[in-house]
């Protein structure tokens, strides 16, 4: 957006017009005739892009857990084993990524970007509603990709600091963005993650309770889908998880992930 500034008593704009900052990075990109690049119009015939697979979310009493696994595939190839895919999208929101993994980690970098900018222009955070909307505009904007087999489908979350709870929210490919109740899944394994969810989930669970499902949920979609790694107690490959509460986001540290994982995988029949 741009504007003229007038010189006081009628002398005309001035010869240099002052650039008005955009909430927006990607209007900011939009009006200087920029948009994000991809790299490339078409997918080569035949292109195995690694993908990321199982990715989830629910909510316990004092915020949500975000988990995914750690594994990448290309095809019916393991590409990837620690492949990162949680991350943060700010101080109190985080979101998660499932999909052509490349494209999907690019996505995650401007929308990062995009809550960055508008914290710096505005002087305050975007509201947890807000941000799940411009995260909806940027999974819209890679349709094209979409139509092509490169889909990105991420999940996100945060605390909603108006309302005192956390909240999770899914897409679609093009755009559609839909608030869940209690938790969420998406990728390859995501139906077998939801059904264990959905027979162990309470509102009231602890952290430590909500974190020891996230993990069982990985661990059950990962004996269903092969695209799905779970934990590897001899490599130390562990789920990527976070929470976010009232106080912010947290990164599980590897540490105290192992004794969940190992406990999980002790405790299956």
């Amino acid at each position: 957006m741009t504007r003229r500034l007038e010189v006081p008593g009628g002398g005309g704009p001035l010869p240099l017009d002052p650039v008005v900052p955009d909430a927006s990075f990607l209007s900011l990109l939009e009006t200087r005739g920029l948009r994000p690049d991809w790299g490339f119009e078409e997918v080569p015939p035949g292109l195995e892009v690694p993908e990321a697979t199982t990715v989830l979310a629910l909510r316990f009493a004092d915020g949500v857990v975000m988990a995914g696994d750690r594994r990448a595939t290309a095809g019916n190839v393991i590409a990837h084993t620690r492949v990162k895919k949680v991350y943060a999208a700010d101080d109190f929101s985080a979101v998660a990524i499932s999909g052509s993994a490349g494209m999907a980690i690019e996505l995650i970098k401007l929308f990062q970007t995009e809550l960055e900018h508008y914290e710096k222009i505005e002087g305050t955070r975007l509201s947890l509603e807000g941000k799940s909307n411009f995260l909806a505009r940027i999974v819209r904007g890679n349709l094209a990709m979409a139509f092509q087999g490169l889909v990105v489908v991420p999940l996100f979350c945060g605390y909603d600091e108006a309302e005192g709870a956390g909240k999770l929210f899914t897409f679609d490919v093009v755009g559609g963005r839909y608030e869940e109740q209690d938790y969420a899944t998406t990728g390859s394994g995501g139906a077998e993650a939801k059904s264990f969810i959905k027979n162990t989930y309470r509102e009231d669970m602890s952290e430590d309770e909500a974190l020891r499902v996230g993990v069982e949920a990985l661990v059950a979609a990962a004996e269903e889908d092969s695209a799905t790694g779970g934990p590897d107690l001899r490599r130390g490959i562990f789920p990527n998880v976070v929470t976010v509460t009232a106080v912010g986001l947290t990164e599980i540290e590897d540490d105290r992930l192992a004794a969940v994982s190992s406990e999980v995988m002790e405790a299956r029949p």
